[in-house]
C-alpha cells in the first residue's frame, strides 16, 4: 500500500465516520438517558447543557466527515489535480503548471487499491495521460500516448520522427522555441506540430543529433500496454527508456491547465490559467 494522499484520505474517512458512527450508537444514548434520569426539581439548564455536550473529538469528527469524503469522491472518481514539475512535456505543459486530470477517461477505479469497476474507455492516440510510473508506482508521471496495443512505433535518429506500423508521422516546422521561466534553458531547440492521426500538438526537439542507444528503435506494443513520449522529445525519459504503461497503471487524461507558478518568471502566468491541454 501506497502512502498517498489517497490512502490517507480513506483512513481519515474511515476514522472519523466510525468516530461519529460510535457516538450516535452508544455515546449519545447515554447522554440522552443522564438528562431524563435527572430530577426536574433539582437540575438546572446548565447541568442538561453540560450533560448533552458532545466530545470535542466526536465534534470535530463529524464536521470533517463529510469534507474528508466529498474530496475523496472528487479526487478519485472525477477530477485531480497534478503540478507539472519538470520541462519533459514543453511546450504544451510547462514547469510549474497545475493541471487538472479527468479521473473517469479510462474506467472508474477504487482509490488506494486501483482496481477498475467501470470500464468507460480506453486511451487514444494524442491523448496527454497521467499514469503511475511502472518503475515505482507511487509516482506519477504524464506523457502523450504514441503507440497503442498492437501498434509497431518506431523511432528514428537521423530525422527524429515516428513512424507507427510503418507509417511515417508527418511532422511541420513551427519555429525556433523562446522559452521562459524554469524552461528557460530550452530556447533555440526546433518547435515543430507533429500530425499524429487523428491528433496534431507541438513538440520540440534539439539541434543536435546525439541521442542515447536506448531511445532510438523500434517497439511492438503489448497487450493492454501503451507507448508513451513527452513533447521535449531531446528530454524525456519515456517509454524509450523505461518500456511500456501497462493499463492497470492508467491514472486519468489531462484536460485543463488550472494556474502556472514559476517564481523565475514573475509569479503567476495568467495567460495559462484556463488553457486546455492538447
Amino acid at each position: 500500500m501506497n502512502w498517498d494522499l489517497a490512502t490517507i484520505l480513506v483512513l481519515l474517512v474511515i476514522i472519523s465516520g466510525l468516530i461519529w458512527l460510535y457516538d450516535v450508537l452508544f455515546f449519545a444514548p447515554r447522554r440522552r438517558h443522564r438528562v431524563e434520569s435527572l430530577s426536574p426539581n433539582f437540575a438546572t439548564q446548565m447541568d442538561r447543557v453540560e450533560i448533552e455536550k458532545v466530545p470535542f473529538i466526536v465534534d470535530l469528527a463529524r464536521s470533517l466527515f463529510p469534507i474528508f469524503l466529498i474530496v475523496l469522491v472528487l479526487r478519485s472518481f472525477l477530477v485531480e489535480p497534478f503540478r507539472i514539475p519538470s520541462g519533459s512535456m514543453m511546450p504544451n505543459l510547462l514547469i510549474g503548471d497545475f493541471i487538472l486530470v479527468n479521473k473517469f477517461s479510462y474506467g472508474i477505479r477504487l482509490p488506494v487499491l486501483n482496481i477498475k469497476i467501470f470500464d468507460i474507455g480506453k486511451p487514444e492516440r494524442g491523448d496527454v495521460m497521467v499514469f503511475r510510473y511502472p518503475e515505482d508506482p507511487s509516482i506519477p508521471f504524464i506523457k502523450r500516448v504514441i503507440g497503442l496495443p498492437g501498434d509497431i512505433v518506431e523511432y528514428h535518429y537521423l530525422n527524429k520522427m515516428i513512424y507507427i506500423n510503418g507509417e511515417l508521422v508527418k511532422q511541420e516546422p513551427i519555429g525556433i522555441y523562446q522559452g521562459v521561466g524554469r524552461g528557460s534553458d530550452m530556447t533555440g531547440r526546433r518547435e515543430q506540430l507533429e500530425l499524429l492521426p487523428s491528433a496534431e500538438h507541438k513538440i520540440l526537439l534539439d539541434n543536435n543529433n546525439t541521442l542515447p542507444p536506448q531511445m532510438l528503435g523500434q517497439w511492438e506494443v503489448p497487450p493492454n500496454q501503451y507507448f508513451v513520449l513527452g513533447d521535449n522529445r531531446d528530454n524525456s525519459r519515456d517509454s524509450r527508456v523505461w518500456g511500456f504503461v501497462p493499463e492497470e497503471n492508467l491514472v486519468g487524461k489531462a484536460f485543463l491547465i488550472w494556474m502556472n507558478w514559476d517564481l523565475s518568471n514573475g509569479g503567476i502566468n495568467w495567460e495559462r490559467l484556463g488553457t486546455q491541454i492538447k
